[in-house]
């Protein structure tokens, strides 16, 4: 090898050690943050550990308990109910409002604002004591029936309604998938709605065939993470229903019932499993999402 050649050695390797440095707060983190404790709670998901005592091995009887577990079910029941219905609200909503924005409005950067603003506030403690307030009994909702002769529930209090402003406040929270839809309305190429436009396409008739189709990326994008999202829904359910969950369970969503074994009861080991029983759930769903999106989601380039 010649002394050119050496110094070029030298150097790459002086490069690669550099890398390594530079990533090694990032393997770090990956490891003290998320893989050490990831596997730290499927150990404790197969013992039964209350916090205050050395974990005792019980094999595989904290997933036979969730079996057994009537108010799990429940919760399930709450979280799939909570999911299937916010989630494509939400979705209309923040398309609705990313396509009123996309016309070119004067103060778009000021009304993009505006409509983000719920999705950083959302998921807040005080936005959960607000909205106690504005589905009271003496709240703002009742208070604007109240104009019509109509007497309103107490949203928070009833059973039958709890559930639904738990819904609102999610759909709410529109902003994040709002600010991607409007970034996929500019996308769209203008020469396909001029060609839908010759064809003698209507307004809706473009937005069937050409606004949709060439936002089913965006659209699967969204209903991913929105999915996802759903089923980590915590704060809101933990402050409107004052973490119990009531009344009669029904805003009892999955990871209130997790937070409530784990830190109420000190069921640790069986939160463990609770937990790994929520990573294959939303695993499951984001591979059944992947499936599904073979038939209806179209990825062109425009052209």
């Amino acid at each position: 090898m010649t002394k050119t050649g050496r110094r070029m050695s030298a150097a790459a390797r002086q490069e690669e050690r550099a890398a390594w440095m530079l990533m090694a707060p990032w393997f770090l983190g990956v490891v003290a943050v998320t893989l050490g404790p990831l596997l730290a709670s499927l150990y404790l998901s197969f013992t039964d550990y209350n916090l205050l005592s050395a974990p005792e091995w019980v094999g595989l009887e904290n997933y036979a308990e969730m079996l057994r577990d009537t108010r799990l079910h429940k919760a399930l029941a709450v979280t799939a109910t909570y999911t299937f219905a916010s989630v494509p609200l939400m979705l209309v909503v923040a398309l609705a409002l990313a396509m009123l924005l996309n016309r070119g409005i004067k103060g778009l950067a000021f009304y993009r604002s505006v409509f983000y603003l719920p999705s950083l506030l959302g998921g807040s403690v005080a936005v959960g004591v607000l909205w106690r307030q504005v589905f009271g009994i003496e709240g703002l909702v009742n208070q604007f029936l109240g104009l019509f002769g109509i007497e309103g529930p107490g949203w928070i209090a009833n059973p039958d309604t709890a559930l639904v402003s738990l819904i609102l406040l999610h759909v709410w929270t529109f902003g994040a998938s709002m600010v991607i839809f409007l970034a996929g309305l500019r996308q769209i190429p203008e020469h396909l709605y001029e060609a839908a436009a010759l064809d003698g396409a209507s307004k809706r008739d473009q937005f069937r065939h050409v606004t949709i189709p060439m936002l089913t990326p965006i659209i699967f994008f969204n209903l991913v993470l929105g999915v996802i999202n759903s089923f980590q829904t915590f704060t809101q359910a933990f402050v409107v229903s004052g973490g119990s969950g009531g009344p009669s369970d029904s805003t009892l969503l999955y990871s209130l019932y997790l937070y409530s074994e784990a830190f109420g009861r000190l069921h640790m080991g069986y939160a463990s499993a609770m937990a790994w029983l929520l990573v294959v759930i939303v695993g499951a769903l984001t591979a059944i999402n992947f499936y599904f999106s073979k038939r209806w989601v179209f990825y062109s380039d425009g052209n």
